[in-house]
């Protein structure tokens, strides 16, 4: 048997979150004394497959098709689950992105698996059941779910779990497995990137603005501020509602959910919608001028105050260091 993950690129390059999966799966694998096994679609260099080894992947499972070039849900679910056949897998890990959310509940039909989405721990083995940690109730709670069957999917939050080095000696094979004419009745024609800005689910940090801020107009300290961190913008509900941003930088409940490591709160009240998309944020930082604001009650750091005040001397705060340490 064998622990199988799939290692999600971005153009060629594997994300941080990739390389956590990789951890987890190789922590997995160590817990059933077994290897972890990477399987990799689309055109990835040597040298970038290469790196799965440095967080423990053994072995490294190669599909460079023409018809795999984008992404089909149906296709790559397919083609995964052919490799955790062709490698024994009896667990098959992927990351909780919009891609891994796609594909897990399809893989897991496929191999008659259990299946937990939103993992957030090593699972723990007990015989032939495995029982998983997830969050629940929009992360005011955790659930841990048993999966007795024989295959097991599990879809891991990304930030959830340490990137750790285990370098390993590691293998590239080249894997052709069956493409079958009906895995294609839906195809993507064409990605079109909204921004070349760091992807909102991705970022490791993210600055979000709320009605506080007034209006469009004031979103510029915004982005100067997510700029200066590297960070990812992101907005509440009513902001988006109101088309102060695009819908795609709403999170909540209802928007996207993020797990970064730093969640930065301008101008964002709390509410319990706004929190359900943020609960996951390792360090949550809120600014607000209304020390009753209910966001306060979940953050790790608050400053009472006014954004327009606050944000200016946070930038130029940001820009000393930075010139300090260049």
């Amino acid at each position: 048997m064998s622990v199988l993950f799939y290692a999600e690129n971005n153009g060629g390059k594997f994300k941080k979150s990739t390389f956590e999966l990789a951890s987890y799966a190789a922590a997995v694998a160590a817990q059933h004394q077994t290897d972890a096994v990477a399987i990799s679609i689309g055109d990835v260099s040597e040298s970038e497959l290469s790196r799965l080894g440095q967080y423990g992947a053994g072995r490294v499972l190669q599909v460079n098709n023409e018809q795999l070039k984008s992404f089909v849900n149906q296709a790559y679910a397919s083609v995964i689950a052919q490799a955790a056949s062709h490698t024994n897998a009896t667990v098959v890990v992927l990351s909780a992105s919009f891609t891994g959310k796609a594909l897990a509940p399809r893989i897991a039909a496929k191999l008659n698996a259990g299946y937990v989405d939103g993992a957030i721990d090593l699972p723990v083995f007990n015989g032939a059941s495995i029982t998983v940690r997830k969050g629940a109730f929009s992360g005011k709670a955790f659930a841990d779910v048993t999966l007795s069957s024989a295959n097991k999917v599990i879809s891991l939050i990304p930030n959830s779990y340490k990137l750790e080095e285990k370098p390993t000696t590691v293998s590239i094979e080249s894997f052709q497995p069956e493409v079958r004419p009906g895995d294609f009745r839906a195809m993507v024609k064409e990605i079109v990137k909204a921004s070349d800005k760091v992807s909102l689910p991705e970022a490791e940090i993210v600055v979000s603005g709320g009605r506080g801020l007034k209006g469009p107009e004031n979103w510029g300290m915004v982005e100067e501020l997510a700029d200066l961190l590297g960070a990812a913008t992101a907005c509440s509900k009513p902001v988006s509602d109101a088309h102060w941003r695009p819908h795609s930088e709403h999170v909540g409940q209802t928007g996207i959910a993020v797990s970064p490591n730093l969640y930065i709160a301008i101008g964002i009240s709390g509410a319990i919608q706004h929190l359900a998309g943020v609960s996951s944020s390792k360090t949550i930082v809120v600014i607000n001028k209304d020390p009753e604001a209910p966001f306060f009650k979940a953050a790790d750091y608050g400053i009472v105050g006014d954004a327009f005040d606050v944000i200016p001397q946070l930038i130029s705060a940001i820009r000393e260091f930075k010139s300090a340490h260049a």
